[in-house]
């Protein structure tokens, strides 16, 4: 079944892949599923999978391991004949066997593809061993023609993150280097851009003279799985804000770029992060949910955050004396990735006492950064009736309402897409992610003690100081509407 636009949006070139660390969690949930999709839709004009792990197996168990994954977690119908096709492009190479059997094996897939092939390297494994699987492609000799995807986090402070950028500029070069950020894969992050940038009646009123104040609020109502070890060392704010609230920050922020081609977007988002004030301790409230010192692989003294939430100031001529507020953590009341812009209320109200107006708070421009976009605005409307009772009423966008369901692309998808095209748009540089360390320093030196919440809760109580006079959005106290309603 070949995809809408699949010509267009796919490389040019047949494409092998390297996925190191191909039995993980990550590869069997996204990368397997997300690879098999791209290849039956059309959308890559030749492939081959060469799976590398520690795990000792030869090809076939690599095969029946990604037919497992596809049954388990693909979220598109799999039948027997396009698995079955998908399983012949895939390969296996364990750790053990060394940088010449790597070196055998993506030649014998270029050789099957042709002199055109290229090659992506996807990194799916943890920081520590992302060094290690970059000394094995080099040895190799698998650097040239070839692009790498890193996971992240991308160092854990500015130290590191110079360091890793240093050891990877040894191999590869900057052009050659995709960070990869799944939050900005999703249609809706991308939309943020359209929304902004298309629209005449929204593109004049995003600045500080018509927005009171942002809100990007991530909160995930799951623990830690079995991530205990990796969360210890790294916390909320490592995890999630550099790497995610950050960048999705810098989209909702930036100038308008001169074009929609990776370079513009870049200057303009690191544009961004250069006017940044660092981040002030006291605008940073860390939490730690009850029964986290409890997990396996938690030293009973941690005091890693499991939910972090902080203001922060972008000094530019667009933004200055607006706040952006980020939340995330762990174990919270419910899971969501919302954007929202609340809008400036009128100077003065001619309306009486009791109307209702301004009850429920500014009027808000909000996006759902969902597999499935939505977005919605809220404003103020008479109610029916005799006299002047004012209420919420909104406006709501979703993808689900539309004909387009069936062309989006989930988040990896469209990043691996994007690496095999040269494509940087959706991806952070080497400059950008070293300056938002450098933000963090003055957070890293000294972070405010971490606060108890209890799990199923909105945090610690301190977030509600953090943010006044305003409000947090989440909880929502208008419901989106529901897509497979059959009411009026």
């Amino acid at each position: 079944m070949l995809a809408k636009n699949a010509s267009r949006v796919g490389p040019r070139n047949p494409q092998v892949v390297v996925l190191v660390g191909a039995t993980g969690d990550l590869s069997r949930r996204k990368l397997l599923p997300g690879l098999f999709h791209l290849c039956r839709s059309g959308f890559i004009p030749g492939t081959r999978i060469i799976g590398v792990s520690l795990d000792e197996m030869d090809a076939e168990g690599f095969r029946k391991l990604a037919r497992a994954a596809l049954d388990e977690f693909a979220s598109r119908s799999t039948d027997g004949a396009d698995g079955a096709s998908f399983a012949e492009l895939l390969d296996y190479v364990p750790m053990s066997a060394g940088p010449a059997a790597l070196r055998e094996a993506v030649e014998k897939a270029e050789a099957a593809l042709g002199d055109e092939a290229r090659r992506l390297h996807y990194l799916s494994v943890p920081p520590a061993a992302a060094l290690s699987a970059v000394r094995l492609l080099a040895e190799a000799g698998l650097v040239p023609r070839s692009r790498i995807v890193m996971e992240k986090p991308f160092g854990t402070d500015l130290a590191s993150a110079v360091a890793l950028n240093r050891r990877l500029h040894e191999v590869f070069t900057e052009d050659q280097i995709f960070r990869i950020d799944h939050f900005l894969g999703k249609e809706a992050a991308q939309n943020i851009l359209a929304f902004r940038f298309a629209n005449g009646l929204f593109e004049p009123i995003w600045n500080r003279n018509f927005i009171d104040h942002v809100q990007i609020d991530v909160p995930e109502t799951l623990g830690l799985a079995m991530r205990s070890a990796f969360y210890e060392a790294t916390g909320a704010f490592r995890d999630m804000v550099v790497t995610h609230l950050f960048q999705i920050l810098a989209f909702v922020a930036m100038e308008s770029p001169t074009s929609l081609e990776p370079q513009p977007i870049g200057e303009e988002k690191n544009k961004v992060f250069r006017s940044m004030s660092p981040i002030d301790p006291r605008n940073v409230v860390r939490g730690q949910y009850a029964g986290y010192r409890s997990e396996e692989g938690v030293d009973p003294e941690s005091d890693t955050e499991t939910f972090i939430a902080l203001r922060c100031a972008i000094d530019n001529w667009r933004w200055a004396g607006v706040p952006f507020f980020l939340r995330t953590g762990k174990r919270l009341a419910e899971g969501q990735r919302i954007i929202s812009l609340a809008f400036r209320e009128p100077p003065k109200s001619m309306f009486p006492a009791g109307s209702g107006v301004g009850a429920q708070g500014p009027d808000h421009l909000t996006f759902d950064l969902a597999d499935t976009s939505k977005m919605s605005l809220s404003f103020y409307g008479k109610r029916p009736g005799p006299g002047m009772r004012l209420d919420k009423l909104s406006m709501q966008f979703s993808m689900h309402d539309t004909d387009w369901l069936g062309d989006v692309l989930e988040a990896y998808e469209r990043l691996i897409l994007d690496a095999m095209r040269g494509d940087h748009t959706l991806f952070t540089t080497a400059e950008g992610i070293e300056r938002l360390w450098e933000l963090s320093t003055p957070l890293l030196e000294a972070p405010p003690p971490v606060r108890l919440y209890q799990p199923g809760s909105w945090g610690p109580k301190s977030i509600h100081q953090l943010i006044a006079p305003h409000a947090w959005r989440l909880p929502f106290e208008r419901a989106w509407r529901d897509p497979n309603s059959t009411g009026g």
